[in-house]
This record gives structure tokens, sequence and C-alpha cells, in this order.
């Protein structure tokens, strides 16, 4: 089967891991080519689809390269953008016909007049076990749960997002009061240094930083918030415009089926996925075989996104609550 390679155009640097991407990319993708059915010679029709240069994007290049795309009609080009958040202008002017992002920032978005529109799920936190984020104390700090965080400084890599988010609701479980957590923003690359000279109290962090702190026994785990706040909670979507949406359904149709295909096959072979890492965005072979994967599924988890919605609401992080339901792509 004919492969297609994508143009990524991303920081190879292993601080790329960061869940708000640092790289950055200039999208070529044309909405006119993308719409109008057939690109170039080769009969497909051309998708730009925005992506952050972090581990579970590696997914979308495993998918590339099987065909998968390919065999659904569709010749995508992968472009970074500046972070989730940044990626939603770009996709609402058409310069990225599709993304995959944080659910959260697209939410967000929507009630501030955005019209963005869920098409997939695509990798989702684990409701039991090992989960793929947490927070991280040293092991003398006296923090033996979130309640315990309160008047303390945990480190998040951006504020207002799915971090804060789920450690004030833990904290809440905990019996603790949310309102009495403070937070600071700070690479995750530096988040461990951070912690070891008292500048923070805790951090939150994401894999592979999170079992490299772990293996300090100076530090230990306090808890994975998305695991007690919202089990399963989705860490990316796929996301269009609406006016894409509606003028290309077909285009989006084939797009939500090569999607489906792709990651329940990359679910079916994470060690595929896994290879595809030190090329994909620089990562150590060592660190990229260890990696722990969240879980990938492109069935939109509705209600643990509703659920999502009220806590945005209950914290103040919008000012109405986010339609789920209306925002997907049917």
């Amino acid at each position: 089967m004919k492969k297609h390679i994508a143009k990524v155009l991303a920081g190879g640097a292993i601080a790329a891991l960061a869940l708000a991407g640092c790289g950055s990319g200039s999208p070529s993708g044309s909405t006119e080519t993308a719409a109008g059915g057939a690109g170039g010679t080769s009969g497909l029709t051309n998708v730009t689809v925005g992506i952050l240069p972090i581990a579970p994007s590696a997914a979308m290049q495993y998918g590339i390269d099987e065909g998968i795309f390919e065999k659904h009609g569709l010749d995508v080009e992968l472009q970074t953008g500046q972070g989730g958040a940044a990626m939603l202008p770009a996709v609402s002017t058409g310069t990225m016909n599709f993304a995959v992002g944080n659910p959260l920032s697209v939410m967000v978005a929507a009630t501030k007049g955005l019209d963005m529109r869920i098409v997939t799920g695509y990798s989702n936190s684990k409701a039991e076990g090992e989960d793929i984020n947490g927070v991280v104390a040293k092991a003398d700090s006296g923090i033996s749960d979130f309640a315990d965080l309160a008047g303390k400084t945990t480190a998040v890599n951006t504020l207002k997002t799915q971090g804060d988010l789920t450690i004030m609701e833990s904290a809440a479980i905990d019996g603790g009061d949310p309102s009495k957590l403070k937070f600071s923003e700070m690479p995750f690359p530096d988040m461990e240094a951070q912690l070891e000279r008292g500048n923070v109290d805790a951090i939150w962090l994401p894999e592979p930083f999170l079992s490299r702190a772990l293996a300090n026994k100076e530090n230990k785990l306090v808890g994975y918030p998305n695991q007690k706040a919202l089990p399963g909670l989705p860490t990316m979507v796929t996301f269009t415009s609406g006016s894409y949406a509606e003028q290309n359904p077909e285009v989006v149709a084939d797009f939500k089926a090569a999607v489906a295909e792709t990651l329940a096959q990359a679910e079916e072979n994470p060690d595929e996925v896994r290879a595809i890492l030190p090329k994909f965005m620089g990562m150590d072979e060592a660190v990229a075989k260890g990696l722990k994967m969240e879980t990938f599924d492109a069935q939109v988890p509705t209600q643990v996104l509703s659920d999502m919605s009220e806590l945005m609401l209950k914290y103040e992080y919008v000012s109405k609550q986010p339609d789920v339901e209306a925002m997907t792509v049917k």
C-alpha cells in the first residue's frame, strides 16, 4: 500500500511533549483545494490537519503511514500549531481544515461564539490503574491527598486548563477547599527542578515526565486528578469549524471514518505508534519504547465532556455551560 509521508513542521526536542504545544507551523493547506474534492493528480482530497508536537499526535502519522487516510480518499498534511488554543482561529478561518487538540479549549471557544465542532474523540486518560498524568510532591512534604494542596502552590503548564480544573475538583472530592489552591504556570521540563528547590509544593506532570519524577525516591505521587475528578477524561479530540462541516459533509465523513480506523489500529498496536516517536518528535528511543500511552478511541465521550462542562461553569472557566451535543458532528 502506498504510504504518504506527512509534512510535520515541529520542533524535535523532548520538551515538545508539553501539552501546550511549543512548535510552530506555516500551514500550506487550502480550504479551496480540500473543498474541491480532488487534490493534484492523486485523485485524493487534500486536507490539512493541525496537531501538537506531543506523543499522542504520532497516531495521526501512523494512520498516514499505514495508508488508512488514503484508503478513505484523503491526502493528509500535518501542521503543528502553537498550542491547542492557537489552532482554533486557524481552523475557524480554514487555514487548517481539522485539528487535534484538548476539548476544553474547543468548548471554551464555542461559548465565546467561535463555531467549533467536535468530529471524533482521539485520546483519553485512564479510567483506572496508572494514569498518564498525575500530581507529584516531595515525599516529606506532608501532602497526602489533593485536599492538602490548600494553601500550597501547584505547578501546571498552563492556567485555566484541564490540569488546574481537575486538581481543584479532586481537592473538593477529598474534602478540601479548592478556592485555597494556588497555581503557578511553567513548562513541564522545568517542574521537577523547581519542586526540588522548593519553589513550588507540587507539580502536575504528563508522561514521560511523570515516570521520571516518580523514579526519584524523594518524590511521591499525590494522585491522578483526571481519574478522581473525571475518569476517562479525553486529553484530545479532533475538531473542525461549523462552516467547514456544513460545506464539506462528505470530506468530514471520510475524515471521521479514517480517524476511527486509525485510532482502533493504533490502540491495538501501541508499540508501532511508539516506534514512530524518535523520528516524529526527536524522542530518545529508550524513552519512546517505555512510554505510557493514552487510550486511543474515536468515540466522542459525550457524558464525560458534559461532566467537564459542568465543572467549567462551577469554577468559572466559562460564563455559560457548553452544549456538547450541539457542537458534536453527528
